[in-house]
């Protein structure tokens, strides 16, 4: 698929099927993520990768049973089998702007030396570049946020501490009866709304 077509092509699917995803298949979606863009080559994004009973874990955890998962509007995202948990280090990120080479930058003073947490942005690129990629392979995949449930997956599954998540890729097969969320019906504004050529004009 050119890579247009997966960029027009691309929604947040909420429903799948039961039929699993190759495992082979799924660390070619991380590789294809970890390539992408990262501060100072930090390389500060790692990946939880949950398929079979880890994924039931994962809902235990951030949708227990009950009322909360019985009213869930898109019970059809339970069903995805890979649900990839980004992850980023900010300490990382410090350590490396310590180096040499990045010392003149301030930015190893600490995590509250950097005004934009671009551990945070190094996330995003590769999260949006998994969902690509999925899109690419004719997978479905959803992005959405933990909140504050962050602990209680860090403790589920021994993520070591310092690490923040950035949120969760859900991969599968799309069930096709999907249903948008009320967001969507927002559209998109026009080109001419968002670009501003040599002066910030509306």
């Amino acid at each position: 698929m050119d890579f247009e077509r997966v960029v027009r092509g691309r929604r947040m699917v909420r429903s799948f099927t039961s039929q699993p995803v190759a495992p082979a298949m799924v660390d070619q979606l991380c590789d294809l993520a970890r390539r992408a863009p990262t501060a100072g080559h930090t390389a500060g994004v790692e990946f939880l990768v949950l398929e079979g009973d880890d994924t039931a874990s994962y809902w235990n955890a951030t949708l227990p049973a009950g009322a909360e998962r019985e009213g869930f509007a898109w019970p059809g995202l339970l069903a995805a089998p890979v649900l990839v948990v980004v992850w980023v280090d900010p300490g990382a990120y410090v350590d490396r702007y310590r180096e040499p080479d990045k010392a003149h930058t301030g930015l190893g003073a600490g995590e509250e030396a950097w005004g934009v947490p671009y551990w945070f942005v190094d996330g995003g690129a590769a999260m949006m570049t998994m969902l690509l990629a999925a899109r690419d392979r004719g997978l479905g995949a959803a992005f959405f946020g933990m909140f504050d449930h962050e602990e209680a997956v860090r403790q589920r599954f021994g993520v070591p501490p310092g690490r923040r998540g950035v949120g969760t890729v859900a991969i599968g097969h799309h069930a096709g009866d999907d249903r948008p969320s009320r967001s969507a019906n927002r559209g998109r504004p026009d080109l001419a709304a968002v670009v501003h050529r040599a002066r910030w004009q509306r």
